[in-house]
């Protein structure tokens, strides 16, 4: 009757139609590599299958990539597409040199002339480009304790679609009442730094087809008392340093002072082995006592037996001082000195 005519009809499309499969829905290619779009198709005819791949975008038309009966390509292929292609037999897609604008649903239809209905499957292509290893941006290595709003920046120079994530001692991160992240992830911000912050922190990034994580970075948390400390040490070898500096600065400029002094004013001492008085030649300039020295006593005058009546001045055989440093030579008077000198003045006054 009727029901056995249904079902007879019913079973000669499904036999007669194209079945299409495909091991994986979505694929995650790379830039600059290629992606296979594999499927495979059963049918009960032997004639070579007609191949038709498409490519729908977001909120734009499908195109046609590649239509072929068998693996020969009919037609010509759009200009972004020539050498990048490829169709296999069992209706799979090879794409090579992938770019960011191959990403997409592609919709690959399979029939055969002597079937009715033809076989369809989509399969979802991503295409990003692999992440660089990221790092993390801060103020300062250090914080005080209870310290507001403290910023940590996870950054990354190459990668796309990342997705960001925080460690915190080896745990990940969260959002709470203190650990604020930002949208998108990029920034921890820490509201009120407690001493428990004090920890390594490192920032991941990741996308469809790479993951990496930045290098450990420490973050240091000082007590409000432990400050002061810091600080007042720190003044106190401050003060060392300049005192010393300004010392060796003022040796120095004494030294260079007495270089500058002339050679024939540097003062020459006797030996001090020496216990008698040294006799030199008479002095062209008077002598000048000097202000560290001790008076040293007059020598008592000396009777002539020849002459009893006439007392002689006695001739002191002590060396006499040098003038003050700083005194040129030449801006003294000459004062004759010796037992002569003083015999004949002594006698041009009696005459």
């Amino acid at each position: 009757g009727f029901d056995g005519e249904l079902h007879r009809c019913l079973t000669q499309r499904r036999v007669s139609s194209v079945n299409v499969t495909s091991q994986s829905q979505v694929v995650r290619g790379t830039v600059g590599r290629e992606a296979l779009l594999s499927v495979s198709y059963s049918s009960s005819s032997t004639d070579r299958p007609v191949i038709k791949w498409q490519l729908k975008r977001d909120k734009e038309k499908p195109i046609t990539l590649v239509q072929s009966l068998g693996t020969d390509i009919i037609g010509n292929l759009r200009p972004e597409y020539r050498d990048r292609i490829l169709v296999y037999e069992n209706g799979s897609l090879l794409l090579h040199n992938l770019q960011l604008s191959d990403e997409g649903t592609y919709e690959v239809e399979i029939s055969i002339t002597d079937d009715t209905f033809p076989g369809e499957r989509s399969i979802e292509l991503t295409v990003d480009v692999p992440v660089s290893r990221p790092y993390i941006q801060m103020m300062a290595s250090s914080v005080l304790e209870y310290s507001e709003h403290f910023n940590l920046h996870c950054s990354h120079d190459n990668g796309t679609k990342p997705i960001y994530g925080w460690v915190k001692g080896g745990k990940g991160l969260a959002n709470d009442s203190r650990l604020m992240l930002s949208h998108d992830q990029k920034v921890l911000t820490i509201s009120r730094v407690l001493m428990s912050d004090d920890d390594i922190y490192t920032c991941t990034v990741e996308n469809l087809i790479s993951s990496l994580k930045s290098a450990p970075v420490r973050l240091t948390v000082y007590r409000r008392s432990s400050l002061y400390i810091i600080l007042s040490t720190g003044g106190i070898f401050l003060l060392i340093t300049l005192v010393t500096v300004c010392c060796l600065e003022e040796r120095s400029g004494n030294v260079c002072q007495l270089e500058e002094l002339p050679v024939t004013f540097v003062p020459v001492l006797p030996p001090s082995n020496r216990s008698g008085p040294i006799w030199t030649p008479p002095r062209r300039y008077p002598r000048s006592p000097s202000p560290l020295a001790q008076p040293l006593p007059l020598p008592l005058p000396l009777s002539s037996p020849n002459s009893p009546g006439s007392p002689q001045r006695g001739f002191s055989p002590i060396r006499k001082g040098r003038p003050p440093v700083g005194i040129p030579t030449s801006s003294l008077p000459v004062e004759p000195e010796g037992p002569g000198h003083n015999e004949s003045s002594h006698s041009a006054q009696q005459q």
